[in-house]
């Protein structure tokens, strides 16, 4: 029964989670539903993501606890918080900065929170690519590529500094033009269903698509673990800057396990999150 779902889930999965779980999402936001039901939702694409990966698995051994769940929940607890709390902080932003800002408020509300995923994309982006050649941005973020599976709990495994500057590198910019709170909650939700899918461990697939939206087929040439091969595809919602950039990278024949994951210069990376949180001030760090 289940081999009979497989390609509903590899050509369906996708199209649920982006359009179907965001588009709840915006239309939630856009009515000024109460933010618990976005929470919600989300809660329900975390159930969605972990029932796909067991039903169709890219690699079926990334499905079993590398001794990582509680550490990976914690991170994910910590950082969904920042992102949640970031929403509310909005308003008392919005009162300190002078003037009433350009959003356009008056055109469909599901083409302000495009718009809003787009610049947002710009600055998390640009970010992450700054992480990768600053060191004292790459002593956070590598928190993030000691990962050794890939699996939905891993997209917001990161040190919650770094995660703070990357989306205050992606919001502030929106918030000066005037981004309006319930906009802000749907990107929210768009950012971690985005998270979701872009370290899923299910097997689906984009097409074409692959080479403009970040998903998992080309993030997980962003976390082979050699110096310089994975600063490649640093996109969160899209690829368009990586194309840019000249960062983008596909093989299709590329596999991946885990003795592709980490980073090999520091292979004995702390595992537990209260020593991931110390690492980037210790020594070891640098």
């Amino acid at each position: 029964m289940v081999k009979l779902l497989h390609p509903v889930i590899r050509y369906g999965y996708a199209p649920l989670m982006l359009l179907g779980i965001n588009g709840v999402g915006i239309a939630l936001a856009a009515s000024g539903a109460n933010k618990l039901w976005l929470l919600a939702l989300l809660v329900t694409a975390i159930a969605l993501s972990f029932l796909a990966e067991r039903m169709l698995p890219y690699e079926q051994d990334w499905n079993a606890s590398h001794g990582d769940v509680q550490r990976d929940t914690a991170h994910t607890f910590v950082n969904e918080t920042l992102i949640l709390a970031s929403v509310g902080v909005i308003p008392v932003l919005a009162a300190v900065i002078p003037g009433d800002g350009i959003w356009p408020v008056t055109i469909p509300f599901v083409v302000q929170v495009l718009i809003a995923i787009l610049l947002a994309d710009i600055g998390i982006t640009l970010t992450h690519y700054a992480s990768h050649k600053i060191g004292v941005l790459w002593r956070f973020h590598a928190v993030h590529h000691s990962v050794k599976r890939f699996y939905g709990l891993n997209g917001l495994m990161k040190h919650p500094l770094h995660q703070t500057i990357e989306m205050a590198a992606g919001v502030a910019p929106l918030i000066l033009l005037g981004l309006p709170v319930p906009v802000a909650a749907a990107l929210s939700l768009a950012v971690a269903v985005q998270l979701l899918m872009q370290h899923s461990n299910t097997d689906y697939r984009v097409g074409p698509l692959k080479h403009v939206l970040a998903l998992n087929e080309g993030h997980r040439f962003h976390h082979l673990k050699w110096p310089g091969i994975g600063d490649v595809n640093f996109g969160l919602f899209t690829l368009l800057w990586d194309h840019l950039l000249r960062t983008h990278s596909y093989d299709p024949s590329r596999r991946f396990t885990s003795d592709d994951l980490g980073m090999a210069a520091k292979p004995n990376y702390p595992v537990g999150y209260l020593d991931q949180l110390a690492e980037p001030f210790t020594r070891r760090g640098a």
